[in-house]
């Protein structure tokens, strides 16, 4: 038999890389010397890096220990120098690590005009952000290799863009103070906007008359959030604002830079519904037929053909639907993002806020608080993109307690902070619905007639009522208060405006 024993093996044959050379974390040490020698020779120099340089941006712990000294010696409205120094840290016994009074006074030798120090400054923090990348990288890959069964790998990598986000907004030395010229030109702009539309929407329009009359459309970088209690229609008004503002146009260039119509970009996060779901809700809204009928398949030949040809001209809107359940803030912004990229964006609606999970890792104390990250996540997001967002949310059952039960900005559901970081408050309630519920009954006292009467009136009531539905502003930064009152078809799920003999007066 033959003999397949295995050769004898030297290591010292196998040809060892010896890899890269070992890179320490990027710093400029000479930088940091100078910049401190500016602030130590002329203190006007640490007004021109104050608003974005940080101790912890300094690569030597000595540099930034004296940063920080200067920062507060400066701050008290008191000189920082050499000698002001030297006192300072004799008093806490730092003053021998720091190299003492002979490195202090080399430092402020190392003069550099007040204008470079702004320029170093910015050096200094971009080496920092810089270093922070390179330990955000070095985590990302430790938790891939790490399988936990509490994140998924999505999780981990929305985890990681929250991280990289917030390390974006950090760099950005360029912030401060806009001009009140500047601020004036903007503002200017958009009433010029307003005035050549010649109807008073300065924002993104709703498509419906008397919503924009009381709110000027949905302004750009606005938080809007629309509450109700179930079976009020919150997803069918947003669902028919998603469709009157796709089908609209806003003036723009075409590759040629020749004026063209392009048209208005809506992403549509439905955390509730899938998106096949919310897409027929509203083929039947724009069609104008019965959804159960069309779930069942009971059309005629003739209402298919029809929802057939609407259907056709709907698939040109560009309305994009993500039905990602527990979707967190990082991940929304990811989406928009992108989208803004491809397709151009112009309103972000989420249905709903409470349907919505934190930031992934997160360990938030309680349900009010992650709420309330989530409300100042889609804050940042509206001033991110530039775009307003809508955001539906739940009601609690406190308004079902009282006799008048139009909701109040105290009814907002698990945070206060909702009502704090929205710009609009809206409310949207339908009589309708609880008189419906309120049929009276035959009491043992009641004689037919008395019966008869009640149930008369019931009826009389619920006539007044039918079809129609409130839409409340709780809450305006830009406008007044109010309500409007608005036609709803509930067999087609849409929301549309009353002819102007059947308004209610524009607030109560």
């Amino acid at each position: 038999m033959e003999d397949h024993a295995i050769p004898p093996f030297d290591v010292s044959d196998i040809p060892f890389d010896d890899g890269p050379e070992l890179r320490s974390p990027p710093h400029n040490y000479e930088v940091e010397q100078a910049l401190l020698g500016a602030v130590l020779s002329n203190n006007k120099a640490f007004e021109r890096i104050s608003d974005f340089l940080l101790p912890i941006h300094f690569a030597d712990p000595a540099h930034a220990e004296i940063y920080h000294a200067c920062k507060t010696l400066i701050e008290r409205g008191q000189l920082a120098n050499a000698t002001t120094l030297k006192n300072f840290f004799a008093s806490n016994g730092n003053l021998e690590e720091l190299g003492g009074t002979s490195y202090l006074a080399e430092l402020q030798s190392n003069v550099v005009t007040i204008i470079n120090a702004s320029e170093y400054g910015k050096i200094i923090h971009d080496l920092y952000i810089r270093r922070e990348l390179i330990d955000l990288g070095e985590e990302v890959v430790n938790h891939a290799h790490t399988h936990e069964l509490e994140l998924s790998a999505t999780q981990q990598i929305e985890g990681a863009e929250q991280k990289l986000y917030r390390l974006a907004e950090e760099g950005q030395t360029e912030g401060g103070f806009t001009s009140f010229a500047d601020a004036l030109a903007v503002s200017m702009n958009y009433i010029d906007v307003a005035m050549k539309q010649g109807d008073g929407i300065s924002g993104v329009s709703s498509g419906l008359r008397d919503v924009d009359k009381l709110l000027g459309g949905f302004h750009h970088s606005d938080l809007i959030i629309l509450a109700a209690r179930p079976s009020m229609g919150k997803t069918a008004f947003v669902t028919n604002i998603a469709f009157n503002i796709a089908q609209a146009t806003k003036p723009g260039h075409n590759a040629e830079g020749d004026e063209v119509d392009i048209p208005m970009s809506v992403a549509f996060f439905s955390l509730e519904m899938s998106a096949d779901q919310l897409a027929s809700r509203i083929l039947s809204s724009a069609a104008e037929t019965p959804s159960h009928l069309m779930r069942k398949g009971e059309l005629t030949e003739d209402q298919f053909e029809h929802v057939f040809q609407v259907s056709r001209a709907l698939s040109n809107y560009k309305l994009f639907i993500d039905d990602t359940p527990n979707l967190t803030i990082p991940g929304l912004r990811n989406r928009v993002r992108r989208l803004k990229r491809q397709h151009g964006l112009d309103i972000i609606i989420v249905d709903y806020l409470q349907l919505m999970s934190g930031a992934p890792g997160g360990k938030s104390d309680s349900r009010v608080q992650e709420v309330s990250e989530i409300s100042r996540g889609l804050k940042g997001i509206a001033k991110e993109m530039n775009v307003p967002v809508i955001a539906l949310s739940q009601l609690s059952r406190q308004t079902e307690q009282r006799e008048d039960k139009r909701p109040q900005l105290s009814d907002l559901r698990e945070s206060g902070s909702i009502e704090q970081d929205a710009d609009v408050v809206v409310f949207l309630y339908r009589d309708e619905y609880y008189i419906a519920r309120e049929k009276p009954g035959q009491g043992a006292d009641d004689s037919t007639d008395k019966f008869h009467e009640k149930l008369a009136n019931h009826e009389a009531r619920l006539d007044a009522a039918r079809n129609k539905a409130e839409m409340i502003v709780g809450k305006q930064r830009h406008g007044p208060i109010g309500s409007v009152e608005l036609h709803f078809n509930g067999e087609f799920t849409k929301f549309s405006d009353l002819a102007e003999e059947d308004q209610l007066p524009e607030s109560y």
